[in-house]
Order: C-alpha cells, then structure tokens, then sequence
C-alpha cells in the first residue's frame, strides 16, 4: 500500500442548503461563468463533480459534496459543474470523467467507494487534471493496493465516531426499545459507522443505565443507494419486527425509511431515524410542520472537504499525493449543533462525548463490535 502523506486540518464553515434539480447525463456539464460588465473577475478554476448514478438532491453524501462546491462558487469564483454516469461501472465513470475533462474541467471531485478503480485509471490518463476523492483512495484491483498519484487527493474518515455520538444519543434520549439499520453497499466505510453506532449504544447501556437491545440481523444492506421503495419495504418490516429507530445510511435508499416512518408516527406510533451526511431532521417532517422523526444525523462534512481542497489549490497549496484522514477533532465528524429530538440533557452528553473523542480521552474501536449480549 503506498500512502504518501497522513495529515489532519480543521475544516469549518457552514454549508448552503438548497433545492437541486437533475442533470442529463447525455451531454457534459455546461454551467456559464458570471454575466456582467468587463470588470468581472475571470474564471480562475473549473471544478466538477462526477455524481455516479445518484442525484445531487441525494439528501445525503453527494448533495453534500455539491453544496461545498456551489459554496466554492460563491465564496471563491470557481465554475462548476456535475455529470452522472450512465451506470457505477468503472468504465460508464472513465467515460463521464472524459466528458468533463472535454468540457474544460481541471479539478473533478469524486465522491463514494465506488470511484477506486476509476480514480486509479484517470489520475494516469489525465497527469494535468486533479483528482479529489472522497471517502475513498485510488485503488488498483490489478495489483491490490493504492496509489495516490500527485495530481490526486484522497480524503477519508473516522466515520466510527459519528456513528457512535448518534448511537450514544439516541439510546440516551430514547431509554429503552431496540435499534436496527438500514445500509447501502457493503464497504469497510459503512461498517465504520456501524460498528461505531453499536458501540454508541452499548457505552450508554453500560454507564447510563439505557437498555436499548441490538441484534446484528437487523443491521441490514439493500445492495443500493438509489432505490427509495426498497428502502421503504425494509423500514416497513422494521418497525414491523419492533424496531423503533432505524439508523438509515444508504443515500437516496434511505428516503424510504423516512417515508415509513413518517407514515407511522402520523398513525401515533412511536419511531425514529437517525440520518447520515448531510442533516436530514426536515427529511423527517410530518404533516404539522414542526414534529420530525429524525432522531439525529451523523453528518460528515463532504463539502467542506472538497471546499478545502479547492481553496487550497487555489491558494497555490494543492496538497496532491496526500491522503487526508479527517475526524471529530478536525470538525469533519459530528452530530448537528442543533438536534431537536434531544432533551437538554441529551444534548449535554452528547457534547460532552464529542469532547471527549476530540481530546482522545475515548477513543471509538475500527473494530467490529459483538452485540450478542444486547439481544
């Protein structure tokens, strides 16, 4: 395995919240620079994002990864753009990334673990173009290992932090029932929230006398991101089975576990979600305008990690050939400031927790977690 350069860094700022549209992926991304008088500051940068197959409306990891780049576009002056490829293929992505290198763009950001290959293969074929991946590094199936060429940088997480302040919180607000999961693909990424969402709830039924039960069966992946009615079918048997919050970290997928849950709790039952990425409480807003079944979010900050790089390219400081590992002590890994959901109380704890992981006086295990003794 080769990594050049481990390096953490304080990312903070807040993110735009916005109402996206789709984009055809049949042509490139054209997105006309500022209109106005000769006076008005060129273009310095294009930046694009390769999408995948999921939406920039995701709610979730690529929304987020898309507001940090409209943010660039008003904070800093850069174009940008988004392309979604025909399909997750390594070859349908190589074919969008070509697109977007035809089309001008000198930076492509590419969120999700289902870029490796692609971002392997692309930081060869485009030495001028820079490369910000997410989530993931350039992975060569060839040869089993990553490579993280100059033009390229990697950024990742200690995603088992946020998972465990949100099991922690929920299981501190909640007191008793029984928590289960809803997953995308499987990937060493998600397991890292998971395990860290187990350990959450297990520290709180150890020293907070909670008596959430977890059952690892109910921890489960429906193979895909992009399919709201699956996810919806799984909630469904859920809540069916007495689970009274899901913890739903499967983009789009997860939509569907809001969906149930909202159709229950205007039915007066009493169930929750914990969202991922990107804050989701107004994802789980009932009809009333005021009540939300989102419980908490484990938010990571996608767009601030791809701000970062944008504006540190631009500030002459492109940290290519580094491999960025981010966390709660960066800012990079949290619950939201405000969580509606949470007692006063609550709330405290939570913070006092985050604090906690920040200093290093508790650290979160990478490891998997048996949750045999919590059935």
């Amino acid at each position: 395995m080769k990594m050049k350069k481990w390096l953490s860094l304080l990312l903070a700022g807040c993110m735009l919240a916005v109402c996206l549209t789709g984009c055809a992926k049949e042509t490139p991304p054209e997105n006309p620079g500022p209109q106005g008088e000769s006076d008005t500051p060129a273009v310095s940068l294009k930046v694009g994002l390769c999408c995948g197959t999921s939406s920039i409306d995701d709610k979730s990891f690529i929304q987020s990864a898309w507001e940090g780049l409209q943010k660039a576009e008003v904070d800093l002056g850069v174009e940008i753009g988004y392309l979604q490829s025909s399909d997750d293929s390594t070859t349908a992505t190589l074919e969008a990334i070509a697109d977007l290198v035809d089309a001008g763009y000198q930076m492509i950001v590419m969120p999700g673990f289902s870029f490796q290959q692609a971002a392997y293969d692309a930081q060869s074929l485009y030495p001028d173009v820079m490369f910000v991946t997410i989530d993931t590094a350039p992975w060569n199936s060839g040869d089993d290992s990553y490579t993280i060429a100059d033009n390229t940088v990697a950024v990742d997480y200690d995603a088992e932090q946020g998972g465990f302040l949100a099991g922690f919180g929920s299981a501190i607000e909640l007191k008793e029932g029984e928590f289960g999961g809803l997953f995308g693909v499987e990937t060493d990424h998600t397991k890292l929230f998971i395990t860290g969402f187990k350990q959450g709830v297990i520290y709180a039924n150890e020293n907070y006398d909670t008596n959430i039960r977890l059952n690892a069966d109910n921890f489960v992946w429906s193979g895909t991101y992009s399919d709201a009615a699956l996810g919806q079918q799984i909630a469904a048997q859920m809540y069916e089975n007495g689970i009274n919050l899901i913890y739903a970290a499967a983009g789009s997928t997860s939509l569907g576990a809001f969906n149930e849950a909202k159709s229950r709790a205007e039915n007066g039952e009493k169930v929750w979600v914990v969202g991922c990425d990107s804050d989701q409480y107004e994802d789980g807003l009932l009809s009333d305008g005021k009540s939300s079944v989102t419980m908490t979010t484990t938010m990571k900050q996608v767009g601030n990690s791809a701000y970062f790089v944008i504006e540190e390219y631009l500030k002459g400081q492109y940290p290519g050939g580094q491999y960025l590992v981010l966390n709660v002590s960066t800012g990079a890994l949290s619950c939201p400031a405000v969580n509606p959901n949470f007692s006063s109380e609550t709330q405290s704890l939570v913070d006092e927790m985050t604090q906690k992981i920040a200093n290093g006086d508790y650290v979160v295990s990478k490891d998997m977690v048996d949750v045999s003794a919590w059935n």
